[in-house]
């Protein structure tokens, strides 16, 4: 731990650090799936797999009715379009079905850190290899391409589902906010998640392994889960 001239404790260098540039909406294109910078017009695409086409628990979690009608889901996606520091994708399946969304939010270029967020996967993507492909996309992005330090993942606490992908990804549990937000007209306290750069190398290669053709059998079966792969590789 270095100190200061006065026999302070202070951060670790870092050298050279300038602000990274600004996460733009971008295309990121994998073998099983691709996102794409989302539009309204996306609204008509997306619509019937999120909503009508799935299970309405995707939404528990959300400050939205699980059942949106037609105008309220375009609202929805108007409502992503105008957040700040964010950059809403859609997710895309290889043949151009509708198969969710997810956003860059927080975005600070001049520290270097964004957060992961407003994920919200239809039914028909959920627990499959698009999807795990989706955050290893965006995470790529993040650290490969933009040359960030700090990547992050928020959710309600008792969003069970969402814990336990933020842990099988790799990500670091840092905390609880209490008391963070009021929607649907109850509590929520938010449970905060993080991957650093300094992470980030052992973790793409996990994720590279665990993506290759090699780790899935003729059926499309993991032959290594990705939590075996992280466990073997320090990842």
């Amino acid at each position: 731990m270095p100190h200061n001239e006065f026999g302070q404790p202070i951060g670790p260098a870092v050298p050279g650090w300038t602000p990274r540039p600004a996460i733009e909406p971008v295309t990121l294109t994998g073998r099983h799936v691709r996102l794409e910078p989302l539009t309204q017009a996306h609204a008509g695409l997306l619509y019937a797999p999120m909503v009508t086409e799935s299970d309405p628990r995707i939404w528990t979690y959300y400050p939205h009715p699980s059942r949106m009608a037609w105008p309220e889901f375009g609202a929805y996606v108007a409502g992503l379009l105008d957040l700040p520091a964010a950059v809403p994708l859609a997710v895309r399946g290889p043949d151009g079905a509708g198969l969710g969304v997810a956003c860059y939010l927080r975005i600070d270029p001049a520290n270097g850190s964004a957060e992961v967020g407003g994920i919200v996967y239809a039914s028909a993507l959920q627990r499959t290899t698009a999807a795990t492909e989706a955050m290893v996309l965006m995470m790529q992005h993040v650290f490969d391409d933009l040359g960030y330090r700090r990547y992050e993942w928020k959710c309600d606490s008792l969003n069970e589902p969402s814990r336990a992908a933020a842990a099988r990804l790799g990500f670091t549990y840092e905390g609880r906010f209490r008391q963070a937000v009021v929607y649907k007209e109850r509590n929520r306290d938010t449970d905060w998640f993080s991957i650093t750069d300094a992470e980030w190398p052992a973790l793409r290669s996990a994720y590279a392994a665990w993506l290759d053709r090699a780790n899935f059998d003729d059926a499309g079966r993991q032959v290594r889960t990705l939590e075996q792969i992280r466990a073997a590789t320090g990842g």
